[in-house]
């Protein structure tokens, strides 16, 4: 029973993490949209409040800022949240690291048993050219 409900969490945690991960997505998207739509409108409105031209031009550009850093600050959130589904991807697809497993495992054991059959077709040479060395050198006249 246990392996049963370990079995129904691994799903959920994935599905919660997802979740997680669509909602990081469209807040830091939702937060760059607003932030440059809010300095387009800034650069664009004419002032006609009681507040000095200089005045309301260093309000605007001080206003610029801050969202211009929420903006910044949203895209190195979303940097982010890619790093982490390429990390979330790579620990998680036993998949695609079984077959890439396997698929070396089978490369290795065929360079290993091509290996095997040049050496033991370089020991039967040997062997061969060993033998006819040992009946030269025992039937010479020269010993």
């Amino acid at each position: 029973m246990a392996s049963g409900s370990r079995t129904t969490i691994l799903p959920q945690s994935k599905e919660a993490l997802l979740k997680s991960y669509n909602a990081r997505l469209k807040d830091d998207v939702r937060s760059m949209l607003e932030n440059f739509e809010e300095i387009l409108k800034l650069a664009r409105r004419e002032s006609h409040s009681q507040i000095s031209k200089t005045t309301q031009c260093e309000q605007d550009a001080l206003e610029m800022q801050v969202r211009a850093a929420n903006m910044v600050r949203a895209g190195e959130s979303l940097m982010k949240l890619v790093a982490d589904l390429k990390q979330y991807l790579i620990l998680n697809d036993f998949h695609s690291v079984n077959e890439a497993i396997t698929n070396n495992s089978q490369l290795f054991r065929n360079t290993q048993s091509e290996c095997d059959k040049k050496l033991m077709k370089l020991r039967d040479e040997m062997a061969m050219d060993l033998y006819d060395l040992e009946e030269e050198y025992y039937t010479s006249i020269f010993k």
